[in-house]
């Protein structure tokens, strides 16, 4: 498809957050609306499945009405419908797959897949306006910490990511052991701030290994618990923190996992000889994270772009990388599946 002035309707609902967005051509947000389910995980400290796809039923509809409504435009004006297929939870996953396809079909508008993945570091192409392939990709969130050599917006190699935990997944769990609110990561980034980022030295696997660009952060959540209460001691919960012990504990965790994100990004871009990192996902809204990038990336020399804030989290707005797709012509048929799992487009 080669006509311009394209305008899409985008749906994101890959994990916890119900989103829709009207996007053109020129990657102008029209409209775009995010229902999040933070409350109700908030009691079970990480997002439940079941509840998340239960309520994306809930929410979907009144999301996209609401969407078309900023964005003032019908439903018979749109060119295309781009959801999100992959990765995520299988039952989020379908929710917004089927409301997708039940409008391509009732409307007769063709279907465009979404890598959630991918889209995180387009992110940075609709906040920058310009050009960002072929680029290093660092994508940090609840579900995915991975690091790509991304040649176009079709194109992905992955290069390294966690063996274990995902980043945003360690900061739930240590936030929980402090007795910190769910989310995790805009807890432990506020109380960082009054604690000592040097007071309790906890490891950086695969830091000093500068042939693989991997992460592991299940270790260095245990050596918080043991910190905490030590390895004798099952239950640390019962163990009462001063609140500066709290902060630096935070600060100390929160340090950790920027030293490994920032060393293998940095690495991964002397490796590849990219000049240019491309930053998105939930924990890209780290605040220590966003300060520590900027300065390595400035000290080597290489253009760095991370999502802005509103672009972080899960939405729907960067869906717009379906813009990309839709002009070379690929369209899905309405046997399109989900994939929780990784797979390429």
């Amino acid at each position: 498809m080669t006509n311009d002035n394209l305008q899409i309707l985008t749906i994101e609902t890959t994990c916890d957050e119900t989103a829709a967005a009207v996007v053109n051509d020129r990657l102008e947000v029209l409209g775009a609306v995010v229902a999040s389910q933070d409350k109700l995980h908030e009691r079970f400290q990480g997002v439940v499945p079941e509840i998340a796809a239960r309520a994306h039923v809930e929410r979907i509809l009144p999301v996209i009405d609401e969407t078309l409504r900023r964005a003032g435009c019908t439903l018979q004006e749109l060119d295309a419908i781009a959801v999100a297929n992959m990765p995520g939870l299988a039952g989020s996953l379908l929710v917004g797959l089927v409301a997708a396809k039940t409008l391509c079909l009732a409307l007769n508008k063709p279907l465009v897949a979404v890598n959630h993945l991918y889209a995180h570091i387009y992110a940075c192409k609709i906040a920058s306006g310009r050009e960002i392939f072929p680029c290093v990709g660092l994508i940090v969130s609840g579900g995915h910490s991975s690091i790509y050599h991304c040649m176009n917006a079709f194109e992905f190699r992955q290069l390294g990511g966690t063996i274990d935990d995902a980043a945003g997944e360690a900061f739930d769990k240590v936030a929980s052991m402090l007795g910190l609110p769910y989310p995790g990561g805009p807890a432990i980034s506020r109380v960082a701030q009054s604690g000592d980022p040097q007071a309790f030295r906890f490891p950086r696997a695969f830091l000093r290994d500068d042939e693989r660009l991997d992460f592991s952060f299940s270790g260095l959540k245990t050596a918080v618990r043991y910190q905490i209460a030590g390895p004798g001691r099952p239950d640390f919960r019962a163990v009462e923190l001063a609140p500066q012990t709290i902060a630096d504990l935070a600060a100390s965790f929160q340090e950790a996992v920027c030293d490994c994100l920032v060393g293998k990004t940095m690495l991964a871009a002397h490796k590849t000889g990219l000049r240019t990192v491309c930053v998105g996902g939930g924990v890209a809204a780290n605040g220590r994270l966003r300060a520590r990038l900027q300065d390595e990336a400035q000290r080597a020399g290489l253009e760095l772009l991370i999502a802005p804030l509103a672009l972080c989290t899960d939405n729907a707005v960067m869906g717009a990388i379906a813009i990309e797709r839709l002009r070379a012509g690929l369209v899905e048929n309405l046997d399109l599946d989900v994939f929780p799992g990784m797979v390429r487009l």
